[in-house]
């Protein structure tokens, strides 16, 4: 909990440094965080749902993108080295909101026929139902929220355990085997030197993937048919 108080703190810090003189002609830190936001607008809000409902959805899909980003990067920093989105709370909660924000936008658009369109797909003879309508339903209302938290959280259990593992081995080589096997100790570092890069990269791309596919279910909600 202190890692992910941490990582907000320092998150809503560089926002502010950010924003707090905005100009025409954008200082260093306004350009830095003008870039990065307009990689979202462009990348993610824009590219799933369009200009219009892009702008929409935008505050909540930076706000996921920002807030993952922030707490993946973690599990590289010395001193803190735990993800705070590889403990179950906050994937479930990104989850949840992702899933609430997904039917409030299919209620909205097609008011209660979006559960209709979802789970009675057009084109589909009515005797089919029987096994197409459970399947939509468990894909769509169950799979897609739990698919979508446990993907952000393996990803991330799977990068500490690495991490953790390459330097335990260094310490273990240098300071308890000793001797010959100390040898090893700079094999294991550099495996973890390496998966550090490695951690930082999967970190920016779990933060794209995880708010990304949010806007992809949104615009899957805002189509008339599915």
């Amino acid at each position: 909990m202190m890692v992910r108080f941490i990582a907000v703190l320092v998150l809503i810090l560089l926002f502010w440094v950010g924003t707090r003189r905005m100009r025409m002609i954008p200082g260093r830190s306004q350009s830095l965080l003008e870039m990065a936001v307009g990689f979202v607008q462009s990348n993610i809000a824009d590219g799933a749902l369009g200009k219009e409902d892009g702008k929409r959805f935008m505050p909540l899909l930076a706000t996921m993108f920002f807030m993952v980003l922030a707490m993946n990067i973690t599990g590289v920093v010395p001193g803190l080295n735990i993800a705070g989105t590889s403990v179950i709370g906050v994937p479930l909660v990104l989850a949840v909101v992702a899933y609430v924000v997904f039917i409030y936008a299919g209620i909205k658009k097609q008011g209660m026929t979006f559960f209709k369109a979802s789970l009675f797909p057009s084109g589909v003879p009515w005797a089919l139902y029987i096994i197409v309508t459970p399947i939509e339903f468990v894909s769509t209302f169950i799979l897609r929220p739990v698919t979508l938290a446990l993907r952000l959280l393996m990803n991330m259990i799977a990068g500490h355990m690495l991490l953790v593992l390459c330097f335990s081995a260094t310490q273990f080589f240098l300071f308890t085997a000793g001797g010959f096997y100390g040898l090893f100790s700079g094999l294991t570092l550099a495996f973890g030197l390496i998966f550090t890069l490695f951690e930082i990269l999967v970190a920016v791309l779990q933060a794209y993937v995880f708010t990304f596919l949010t806007a992809v279910y949104i615009q899957l909600a805002l189509v008339e048919e599915h």
